[in-house]
């Protein structure tokens, strides 16, 4: 009977560690969200010295580094868990590098983020743009979702691949609405 009053009392704590790891990602999102729809725009707000026309430039710039990480993130976590074809095993080297990428691609991001958060805040006027400001606030929800996946024992084997896998589309998403739009020519602004 013992060992039945140890497992009911993990459960409970095991539950409530699973609410808090899925709400802490929403609560996120929501927050980044309140934030965009409730802050007043600046329209001039600049970064890194640049302004216009210019700051969108490099944000396109910088989005499109960011989707580069991305794509080396993916193909380091599928050479780690042996998903690349024709790869074999991954080096020691590749998990820790694989690590710094991401936090490379984290950091890469947020003067990105806040510029535009900043400057032009959730924005759902056109459709572009709303699919835009809406991925913008899942991406943090998503960074925050992929170190607790990394982190938790016990969670099914799909749960990290799913997590680094929405990750890479929520980042691919925002460069496809943003940078990739206006690398292309496709306007003459944001």
């Amino acid at each position: 009977m013992t060992g039945h009053t140890g497992a009911r009392k993990r459960r409970p704590a095991r539950t409530a560690a699973v609410f808090l790891a899925a709400s802490l990602p929403v609560a996120v999102v929501v927050g980044v969200y309140v934030f965009g729809r409730t802050h007043t725009p600046d329209y001039t707000k600049g970064l890194f010295g640049q302004h216009g026309v210019g700051v969108i430039d490099l944000k396109a710039r910088l989005g499109s580094a960011l989707m580069a990480l991305a794509v080396v993130q993916l193909l380091l976590g599928l050479w780690m868990y042996r998903r690349l074809p024709g790869a074999g095993t991954a080096p020691r080297r590749v998990p820790p590098t694989h690590r710094l990428i991401g936090l490379l691609a984290f950091l890469l991001s947020l003067p990105i983020a806040y510029q535009c958060v900043t400057a032009y805040g959730v924005d759902l006027t056109s459709s572009r743009v709303a699919v835009h400001s809406l991925a913008g606030c899942v991406l943090y929800g998503g960074f925050v979702a992929k170190v607790l996946v990394v982190r938790s024992r016990g969670l099914p084997g799909w749960a990290l691949p799913v997590a680094g896998g929405a990750l890479v589309t929520v980042i691919a998403l925002l460069w496809y609405t943003a940078a990739l739009w206006f690398l292309a020519g496709s306007a003459p602004g944001f």
